[in-house]
């Protein structure tokens, strides 16, 4: 039996132009919504429906994905991640609807279109939105139900939709399978582990919010108060906690996959350790996946990682039982670099059950820095390691240790500074993230200050150790009198000659050892990794008194750490290494030597390849001819196309086009970051190619800065600057604050800075050198009215001198006050290019005013009139839209007055608005 959508589709006319129109009329018709089909060569077709529903009384924007078909189907819910939008999850939505689902994405409350405040997924918030959406889904003829109300559905999303796919399962008994991916179990945890506040990752938090006056009142109390305090309290706890999965831990009980990041100092490796152990003691199946990259960046395998989220609702929503889920635990090992293409070289260790974090301890001895004997023991301690070759590249490592009381070890004092500043790094979010998935190949960003940190170091290692889970270790810490003692521990991977140490994935463990901890022995569990120790490697266990990301005591103290027995490190037995697809020898040579000679090689292909500059276009800002860039693993499929256009000096040029246009891509190969399959782009008359000195002369803005807090407007900028390596003098920084007017705040710390302010902190930093011509990704985001208008003045006093500006915006109000070029791009081609005034006069848009509410019947005859391409109600209704074609203005005024129109006027329709929807509605295929 054929659905509602076959039918129509069936019946309707076939043309692009008029099915597009047919199928927006069909929307009209059933409810409001709008339908969109996606664009894709191959069968299926997906078709997208947008709308606004009010689960919970508050807008929710939402978009709705099936395929063709006239059987039921499951339903899968995919959230989006903090600071997102529906939109981020697309591409994953249109798959799974290809793949036989029914799926619902939506922007949660106060992100995108939604409305309402952001209330940190809170169950009388955003969890009853998603047990509305649900209802929705109930009531959709093509959905599967196992039971009336009850739809056949799956929730997954990343983070902050991770962990609403979580808080659903535990309120919605509904929900038949999850896929959370690398989420929070306790946030309370990951803002205050143990008590110490991660400041740095919560004003990060708070700032890709919108700021605190987006979020829930008490929220926002609740984060300034703690802020301000640099300590944690127990209601600000409860407040987190209280809206967190663990409340419902024993209310889970459906199949959980969960992917967590390695690379996270956000919501480390022990969120999901806390998840499983949860979830499978209520009987639930439950994989888990410790997958590359995470919040601090790198590689999130994001093919791999939407390929098992499938299959994982192929068998539990589905039921194919015949579908490969998975094993039961599976790790993304590195290490080495591949000589073909210069990629990180990546390989599955698993298992077929999940190993907790503290599987196969080995005791490794330690000794205090500069002692150069490992600490005593009055009591007996044996080892026992044996290791055996399997035959495909890897080898199986059994130890077996008998330890009798072991007295105190050897003891280290050092002092937490005043102020707690200068800080110790390890993870900084937004700069060292791809710095943690190097850290494998002996590149990264750690810092310890002397007197700051105390060391304590093993003995040379007679075999490899790989480490997978918590190392931990049993200590005696005590802090100067009545005080709290704040450390963060770490362990560091030693080179045989010592000088070089890497941070396994850039992780520390924060503690706060009360006075009532101290002067006794006390376990303290250090960052979750897995991480291979080379033999002659040593382990160094550090533990400093401050940590760029965390809140450390003001006060000035003095701590002693005495170790009271070895590093225990988990070695997981069981996890077993997939075969190496290259020889061993190829991913184990030096990692600096094989980046040298990927660089040399590229270098040369550089010189070999880039044409020779175009004298006739040595003035020329831009000049885009014949551009192209397929989708990845694509034949036939194009982001870009064909685009050919070319900026001139002193111009602002709006880069406009909905959401898949192919904006981002453009930008991307315009900077150098991506190369395009066809066409190309130069700028003043050199091509662009990755690492082109002609990009010297580019300055970009996109997706924000990643400032440092604590450090000055001006610092931030200097230190930006040096990391150039181009000489001060050439900085012209002093020009470029002028121009972004911040005034007094530049002495001030970054942490204090409006978002408005940031902004334009990130726009002068782009403006460092005063490049011929800027680029700006989206600069007014989250900006209120006074901040957008300063915004446009900024790009307008800039391009003032003669330099160019090339902005991508959504606001298309702005755009059209502050540019004075366009262009328009629709599915990755130019739809129209040329000043802003003659773009907003030309077509035939007329702009019909009423005395009276226009009914959308009567719009609907106005349409259907000869001579009239469309006829769309103003928004107060009290006037129409209307596309000429073909008829003249005064046989449209005549045939209003035949059908008892009380017109007030009549005239050209020039707002950018109506301009831009006009001509991507007549590009729609």
């Amino acid at each position: 039996m054929e659905t509602p959508t076959v039918r129509w589709r069936r019946l309707l006319p076939q043309t692009p132009g008029r099915w597009a129109a047919a199928v927006a009329a069909l929307a009209v018709l059933v409810g409001g919504g709008t339908w969109t089909a996606v664009a894709d060569d191959g069968p299926p077709a997906v078709q997208r429906e947008d709308r606004i529903l009010r689960p919970g009384g508050v807008p929710i924007d939402t978009s709705y994905f099936t395929a063709g078909g006239s059987g039921k189907r499951p339903a899968v819910l995919i959230g989006h991640g903090f600071g997102g939008s529906k939109n981020d999850v697309r591409a994953q939505a249109e798959k799974l609807a290809a793949n036989g689902y029914a799926v619902l994405t939506w922007s949660a409350r106060g992100f995108g279109r939604s409305g309402g405040e952001i209330s940190l997924n809170d169950p009388e918030r955003e969890v009853k939105d998603v047990s509305g959406l649900i209802d929705w889904l109930a009531e959709r003829p093509e959905v599967e139900l196992d039971a009336e109300g009850d739809p056949r559905v799956g929730l997954t999303g990343a983070s902050y939709g991770g962990a609403v796919s979580l808080l659903a399962a535990g309120h919605d008994q509904r929900v038949d399978a999850i896929a959370p991916v690398i989420t929070y179990w306790n946030l309370a945890d990951a803002l205050f582990p143990d008590g110490v506040f991660k400041k740095l990752w919560a004003g990060i938090f708070v700032t890709s919010g919108g700021g605190c006056e987006k979020f829930e009142k008490r929220l926002c109390e609740m984060y300034e108060r703690v802020a301000v305090s640099g300590k944690p309290d127990a209601e600000a706890r409860a407040l987190l906690a209280e809206r967190s999965p663990s409340a419902v831990a024993d209310r889970i009980k459906v199949p959980s996959l969960i992917l967590q990041g390695q690379s996270d100092s956000l919501f480390p490796l022990g969120h999901a350790d806390a998840m499983q152990k949860a979830i499978s003691a209520n009987g639930a199946p439950v994989s888990v996946d410790w997958i590359s990259g995470g919040h601090d960046g790198g590689d999130n395998e994001a093919v791999r990682v939407e390929g098992r989220v499938g299959s994982w609702f192929d068998r539990y929503l589905k039921e194919e039982t015949g579908t490969d889920t998975g094993p039961g635990f599976r790790v993304t090992r590195t290490g080495g670099i591949d000589s073909t293409d210069g990629a990180t070289l990546k390989r599955g260790a698993s298992s077929d059950t999940y190993p907790g974090l503290r599987s196969g301890g080995r005791e490794i001895p330690l000794r205090a820095a500069g002692t150069g004997e490992p600490g005593t023991s009055s009591g007996t301690s044996t080892s026992t390691t044996t290791s055996t070759s399997t035959g495909t590249g890897t080898s199986t490592t059994t130890s077996t240790s008998t330890t009798t009381a072991t007295p105190p070890g050897a003891t280290e004092t050092f002092r937490n500074p005043a102020g707690s500043a200068p800080p110790a790094i390890s993870a900084v979010p937004g700069i060292g993230g791809g710095l943690s998935q190097l850290s494998s190949l002996g590149v990264g960003l750690s810092l310890d200050f002397p007197g700051q940190f105390g060391r304590f170091e093993s003995a040379p290692l007679a075999t490899s150790v790989r480490v997978t889970g918590t190392p931990t270790v049993r200590v005696t810490v005590k802090a100067t009198e009545g005080r709290d003692a704040v450390l963060f521990g770490k362990v560091y991977d030693v080179s045989p000659d010592g000088r070089q140490q890497r941070l396994p994935s850039q992780l520390v463990a924060p503690y706060r050892i009360t006075p009532e901890q101290q002067g006794r022995s006390i376990e303290l569990a250090l960052p979750a990794v897995d991480h291979e120790f080379d033999a002659g490697h040593r382990m160094r266990l550090v533990f400093s008194a401050t940590d760029l990301g965390y809140a450390s005591p003001a006060e000035p103290a003095t701590y002693t750490v005495t170790t009271d027995g070895p590093l225990t490190v988990p070695t997981a037995p069981a996890v077993k290494t997939a075969a190496a697809t290259l020889p061993w020898w190829t991913w184990g040579l030096p990692a600096a030597a094989l980046v040298i000679a990927a660089a040399l090689l590229l270098t040369a292909r550089r010189r070999t390849a880039t044409p020779a500059p175009d004298p006739a276009l040595t003035d020329v800002p831009l000049q885009i001819t014949g551009l192209s860039k397929k989708y990845a693993k694509s034949v036939d499929r194009y982001a870009v196309r064909e685009l050919s256009f070319r900026v001139e000096k002193g111009q602002v040029l709006g880069l406009l086009g909905p959401n898949g246009a192919g904006k981002t891509t453009t930008l991307r190969m315009l900077m150098g970051l991506i190369t395009p399959d066809e066409g190309e782009i130069r700028v003043f008359g050199q091509a662009i190619r990755p690492g082109a000195p002609v990009l010297s002369r580019v300055g970009a803005f996109v997706e924000g800065a990643g400032f440092l807090p604590h450090l000055s407007g001006r610092a931030n900028l200097d230190l930006y600057w040096q990391a150039t390596g181009r000489p001060a003098e050439d900085a012209h920084i002093d020009e470029a604050l002028e121009i972004a007017g911040l005034g007094d705040a530049l002495a001030r710390a970054v942490r204090t800075y409006s978002q408005g302010m940031r902004q334009r902190l990130a726009i002068a930093q782009a403006m460092l050198g005063m490049p011929d011509l800027l680029i700006l990704d989206e600069p007014t985001n989250g900006l209120d009215p006074p901040q957008i208008r300063e915004m446009r003045d900024v790009m307008i006093r800039y391009a003032a001198g003669g330099r160019t500006v090339i902005v991508s915006s959504h606001l298309l109000s702005e755009v059209e006050q502050s540019c004075t070029h366009l262009v328009v791009m629709d599915r990755g081609r130019l739809v129209q290019a040329g000043p802003v005034a003659e773009i907003t006069g030309s077509g035939d848009m007329i702009l019909v005013t009423s005395a009276e509410t226009v009914s959308e019947p009567l719009a609907e005859k106005v349409a259907a009139l000869p001579g009239i391409g469309s006829a769309v109600r103003t928004d107060d209704g009290l006037g129409l839209l209307v596309r000429l074609d073909g008829a003249t203005t005064s046989r449209l005024v005549a045939d209003l007055v035949r059908l008892d129109v009380p017109v007030t006027g009549v005239g050209p329709h020039r707002r950018l608005e109506d301009a831009f929807l006009t001509l991507i509605s007549g590009g729609a295929a």
